[in-house]
């Protein structure tokens, strides 16, 4: 580090590769943050792996009793957190609140939305806010509806039905058309015009659920869609046909070079593409938009360069663990944090958090300490639910996000960087970078317990010492 102060102050390095390099350290530092707690006011007593702990434990505070299915952060000031809860219910917590990172807190919500007839009934499944302001979020729910809500006042502005079971939406981070992607039930991609409130178009195509939707950051009308039916579908809504590409694991060369690209620019596809052998329920794009990622219930995640379609045929490996029917949060880190190339993907890895290199799959931290692999909750009237604990959702905490950006500055005013995680246990659990001040308290920490363990030992000798020479020993 001394080295790398020097060479900075002498200008052998520049400021941009000495701030990738520091955060690059971050990104590869993550560890659990146990010190901060969502307190969503219910109470109980939790079950964990079926014994009970008492009533006053941390872990009989939940962010949502019935578990929490679903997360949302606005990238603006990386302040405004958005729970959804399995119950129907939505919660919204200000990060803010604690004035001291290195201090234990626990998050109390600052608005709750409960399930009601007006509200939502069942679930909720996916969370996003208002690509342009945070003053406004989207929730969608296995109630079939679509809902915008006044982030501010924690009170309905729109509600959309759609006759189909919701799994997913997406909204562009970049584009002023103001149209949500849907993905439901139905084999169709639903399109919803915030403006005018209705379904404006139907893209079809797939032959099944919709279980992924992800916008471009680069293009606005370009969006890639994933369904039970194995295929990854880019399409261009000012179209006509819309459809523009199929994503193909086969494919590792791309348009032009597999012959696929005609002399008039017109792309030829395969029917029977796919980019995975078994439902896609995961799609994200990198902030500059150069790469698109998958993941499916095959265990696989793949990137593709998103100019040609090609398969980059990185490889993650046999950890890979996706069985949930439910749409996947991963993300990517944003860019400007490590240098080209060189991007991290953080992918929830049912009961723990993989943060892998994503150009070649390798593995560079295991974030572990997700709860207890099956929790429950005991009620005043003895009657006991559990359930199988995993990863729900997970989201970054940058500011300065606007664009493609999900936030370049890691954290907000009072953290060095967060990812968030919800878990059907109930809890959100935050993971956060180990700063230098945080290293030497752990070697003090560990210094002490050296100093102990010697001391113990030095008393055990002692003691035998004196035991052996206080007896008479005659030799005859």
């Amino acid at each position: 580090m001394n080295q790398l102060l020097l060479e900075r102050a002498t200008g052998a390095v520049g400021p941009n590769v000495f701030a990738r390099l520091q955060t690059t350290q971050l990104l590869r530092s993550f560890r659990p943050a146990p010190q901060y707690r969502f307190d969503g006011g219910e109470r109980g007593i939790a079950v964990n792996d079926g014994e009970a702990s008492s009533s006053d434990a941390p872990s009989s505070t939940w962010a949502h009793q019935a578990g929490v299915s679903s997360l949302a952060l606005e990238r603006f000031d990386g302040r405004i957190l958005v729970s959804g809860g399995s119950d129907a219910s939505i919660k919204l917590w200000d990060l803010e609140q604690c004035g001291n990172p290195s201090s234990p807190y626990t998050f109390k919500p600052v608005g709750t939305i409960p399930a009601s007839a007006q509200t939502h009934k069942f679930g909720i499944t996916h969370l996003s806010f208002y690509p342009f302001d945070p003053a406004a979020f989207i929730s969608t729910s296995y109630d079939q509806t679509l809902k915008l809500w006044s982030t501010e006042e924690a009170r309905l502005s729109a509600s959309f039905s759609l006759g189909s079971k919701i799994y997913t939406h997406a909204i562009s981070p970049i584009a002023s058309h103001l149209l949500v992607a849907c993905g439901t039930q139905h084999p169709a991609v639903r399109l919803v015009d915030l403006r005018s409130g209705s379904s404006i178009q139907s893209l079809t195509g797939h032959g099944g659920a919709i279980l992924a939707a992800a916008w471009s950051p680069r293009h606005e009308h370009v969006l890639a869609t994933g369904g039970v039916d194995g295929t990854v579908r880019i399409w261009d809504i000012r179209r006509a046909g819309a459809l523009i590409g199929m994503l193909d694991h086969e494919d590792s060369l791309g348009l032009y070079y597999n012959g696929l690209l005609g002399k008039d620019g017109q792309v030829k596809m395969r029917a029977s593409a796919k980019a995975h052998v078994a439902p896609v329920n995961g799609l994200t794009w990198t902030d500059d938009g150069n790469y698109i990622v998958s993941a499916g219930h095959d265990n696989r995640i793949r990137v593709w360069d998103a100019a040609t379609g090609r398969n980059t045929l990185a490889s993650f490996g046999p950890s890979i663990r996706n069985t949930q029917l439910a749409s996947v949060t991963m993300f990517t880190s944003p860019v400007g944090l490590t240098h080209p190339g060189r991007e991290f993907l953080f992918w929830p890895n049912e009961t723990e958090i993989l943060v892998c290199d994503l150009h070649d799959g390798h593995i560079i931290t295991r974030l572990r300490g997700t709860g207890a692999a099956v929790a429950g909750v005991r009620s005043s009237k003895k009657s006991e639910r559990s359930v199988k604990n995993r990863i729900s959702a997970i989201v970054w905490r940058g500011a300065g996000g606007g664009g493609g950006s999900s936030g370049v500055v890691m954290g907000g005013t009072n953290m060095p960087g967060a990812v968030f995680s919800a878990h059907l246990d109930g809890q959100i659990r935050a993971w956060t970078p180990q700063l230098d001040g945080s290293d030497e308290a752990d070697d003090d920490d560990s210094l002490a317990e050296v100093g102990e363990e010697k001391s113990k030992k030095r008393k055990v000798l002692n003691d035998v010492y004196k035991s052996l020479m206080g007896q008479k020993i005659t030799f005859t």
